[in-house]
């Protein structure tokens, strides 16, 4: 179903639509809060805080609205806004556990321990960047969106992401090497 057929149906309350919104995007909002909180627990209530700004703003969602741009802006701003209001514990993120199972009929286990490995080495690198670059790292990295509307996701120009997402990658490099060593 398109997004502008989804977002009619959502305009009208149909609790359907919600529900199919909610089976196709959980997934992916939750791990990218998850990797931008580091606390599964953080990350479940920041996505029920979605769910609930969704539930709330459906009837004025704009007919062209892209629903997982419009998504994803909402959890980072919840995100941003979780930051801001807690206190910080003077802990920074763990290293995550991997959050996709591959298809292991594909890997015998010693690949599969390697990239498990690897995975784990990616997202604790991650996890080391400052927020707008790990922000900018994982919209298009990892949640494979067009740079042009993860600038948009972030409110910020198509060139300063372009800058932002640049400095991530090249922050990312060293930290992937301290890693290796």
């Amino acid at each position: 179903m398109t997004d502008a057929a989804l977002v009619a149906r959502l305009k009208q309350g149909e609790v359907q639509a919600f529900q199919a919104v909610v089976r196709d995007f959980q997934p992916r909002l939750y791990a990218f809060l998850l990797r931008l909180t580091g606390r599964p627990a953080i990350a479940a209530e920041l996505l029920q805080e979605t769910w609930l700004s969704l539930a709330a703003e459906a009837p004025w969602l704009r007919d062209d609205t892209t629903l997982a741009a419009w998504l994803f802006t909402v959890a980072r701003n919840h995100h941003l806004s979780h930051r801001r209001w807690s206190v910080l514990d003077g802990t920074r993120l763990a290293e995550l556990l991997g959050r996709e199972e591959g298809r292991r009929d594909e890997h015998t286990p010693e690949s599969a321990a390697i990239a498990g490995q690897a995975q784990a080495r990616l997202e604790a690198a991650i996890a080391k960047l400052p927020l707008k670059y790990r922000e900018a790292v994982l919209l298009v990295a990892v949640e494979q969106f067009e740079p042009s509307e993860a600038a948009r996701i972030l409110g910020i120009t198509p060139e300063a992401f372009r800058q932002r997402l640049s400095r991530g990658r090249a922050e990312l490099r060293p930290l992937l090497d301290e890693d290796a060593s």
